[in-house]
């Protein structure tokens, strides 16, 4: 606990720290990246585009190359077929991409890929396309390759101003706090192997194959919140863990997220190993840029062709026999138009940006005003570090560090798969943070007017509560990735909202491939749309 006299020493070293971090941000300003914001905002204020200055023919076109898109045109591409052609949009890669400072990689988006349960075969047939997985895929425990699998220490946290082993909180707990935390953890584990009345698992990803028995989907219309009052979780330890998952999972606090999908999050990841332990993760420094690469890799070894073209949509009209996307291009002279004609498209991209593009997507029964799912903005910053700061007492640095009621989300250490005898000279500590109190549109908002300085000082929140003024003697240089629309959160009602139903049953000139379609950004459900969306290309 923090007495008077820490408290006092606290608050000295937050001025100190606040004027050292001013002082540095003067000798070197972070940078910082909006993608897709300009291509966004354009879009929203209908902004006049100069003439096309040329057509292109295809049979497919897959706009947007996030992993919905990569997906799409690797099921394509894998079945031989060749007549498709992929517009990268503003950022390839989408919530995938990385960056790097010299040879040391960092993510800028998704950062861990979960083992894939037995219900994730296009996950799993991706693996072992890639080699990730190396030897029996479809089985209960495929072999993965020992590189990717996350090692120890993987996660910790900072409680009591001390270091613990794991997330969940777990030093110094009252004994009422334990036994919720158990009780919680024991109900859960009963979901993960339970199926409703129509014989689907409860609660399995993909979420499409997730039982639709009304006795269970009737979560969907509380809050995580709401739910643990009902069934008197108290424990402010509990609600906190719980609160935290719903902020790195959907981007919204516990009072906002459907308990359904709270429920989902614990009880649908039965991915196992033959060589990890259970709940085991797959990563790269670099986050999920590698599937990005491996993605692309296959794709262009199967392609034969020309199969990307740059430029992103701004406009999709359907006429008698196909469509006609308007295009435009940022180039050294300035943005031109283009016009890409298709016998069908599928909209690979954020559901903010197809309502912006797709004039009658209405006709499909989508109303933007109804249906429209809220979306969290994020900021993913990346801190290149010379050297390590000292570590307060308590669990070793893990991968993932988390502080309890922290302001953001925590960092993960980007070397920490690299097996060294010593430590690197220097590393990345990548912070993630979920702008969730108030609205998105206020964050969104305040975003976009937010000084380097006040980015920085964002970022640097969980960061600055563990290291203090240590940080600003190792942070070398700071990359900072705004995401203003990062990912759909589920609000209660997520499950039965008939306009994301319309958009995944869409089966005509126009299909729909996005992590949106499921109201929530995870790489699985991304896959899975693009994969369902080559599928009805291929019939």
């Amino acid at each position: 606990m923090i007495n008077r006299r820490n408290f006092l020493l606290l608050a000295a070293a937050s001025v100190l720290s606040s004027a050292c971090s001013k002082l540095k941000l003067l000798e070197t300003t972070p940078q910082i990246s909006y993608p897709g914001m300009r291509e966004g905002h354009l879009l929203r204020d209908k902004a006049a585009l100069p003439a096309p200055s040329g057509e292109i023919e295809t049979d497919v076109v897959i706009l947007g190359s996030g992993v919905a898109g990569l997906s799409a045109a690797w099921r394509l591409s894998k079945a031989g077929y060749q007549r498709f052609l992929l517009l990268d949009g503003p950022e390839f890669g989408g919530n995938a991409t990385g960056g790097q400072f010299g040879d040391l990689r960092y993510p800028r988006g998704a950062h861990y890929l979960p083992l894939p349960s037995m219900e994730s075969t296009h996950v799993r047939e991706m693996l072992s396309d890639f080699g990730v997985i190396e030897a029996n895929p479809m089985s209960e425990r495929p072999y993965f390759d020992e590189s990717v699998l996350l090692h120890a220490p993987d996660e910790r946290l900072y409680f009591n101003s001390e270091w613990q082993e794991g997330i969940v909180p777990n030093q110094g707990l009252t004994a009422d706090d334990s036994a919720q935390q158990q009780r919680f953890f024991r109900y859960v584990d009963t979901l993960k192997a339970a199926h409703g009345a129509d014989g689907r698992k409860l609660f399995a990803i993909p979420l499409a194959l997730s039982s639709a028995d009304p006795l269970w989907t009737q979560l969907d219309r509380s809050t995580v919140k709401q739910w643990l009052a009902q069934q008197g979780f108290t424990s402010p330890t509990l609600h906190w863990y719980l609160d935290y998952v719903c902020r790195d999972e959907y981007g919204a606090g516990y009072e906002r997220v459907s308990a359904w999908c709270g429920l989902h999050y614990f009880a649908s990841r039965g991915g196992k190993a033959a060589n990890a332990a259970e709940g085991a993760v797959l990563t790269w420094p670099d986050g999920l840029q590698p599937m990005v690469k491996f993605l692309a890799a296959a794709i262009a070894g199967r392609h034969g062709g020309n199969w990307r073209q740059p430029g992103f949509a701004a406009r999709v009209d359907e006429r008698a026999n196909g469509v006609d996307v308007l295009c435009a291009q940022q180039t050294a002279s300035g943005l031109r138009s283009f016009v890409v004609k298709a016998k069908r498209a599928i909209c690979a991209m954020p559901l903010t940006v197809t309502a912006q593009i797709v004039p009658n997507l209405a006709s499909y029964g989508f109303d933007h005003a109804i249906h429209m799912p809220a979306h969290a903005p994020w900021l993913v910053s990346n801190f290149l570090m010379n050297g390590f700061p000292s570590e307060n007492k308590g669990a070793p640095l893990a991968w993932d560090n988390v502080v309890y009621q922290g302001k953001g989300l925590g960092y993960v250490v980007s070397t920490h798969q690299e097996i060294r005898v010593a430590a690197p000279p220097k590393t990345v500590f990548s912070a993630y943070q979920a702008l969730s109190t108030g609205t998105p549109a206020a964050a969104r908002q305040w975003l976009q007017s937010a000084t380097p300085e006040q980015l920085y000082e964002e970022a640097a929140c969980d960061l600055r509560e563990v290291y203090g003024l240590r940080l600003d003697r190792h942070a070398q240089a700071l990359d900072i990735t705004v995401r203003g629309h990062a990912m759909a959160s589920p609000t209660p009602g997520f499950l039965s909202n008939q306009g994301l139903a319309a958009l995944r049953n869409a089966d005509g000139k126009l299909l729909f491939a996005h992590a949106d379609l499921t109201g929530f950004s995870v790489f699985e459900e991304a896959a899975w749309w693009g994969c369902e969306a080559a599928r009805r290309v291929l019939g």
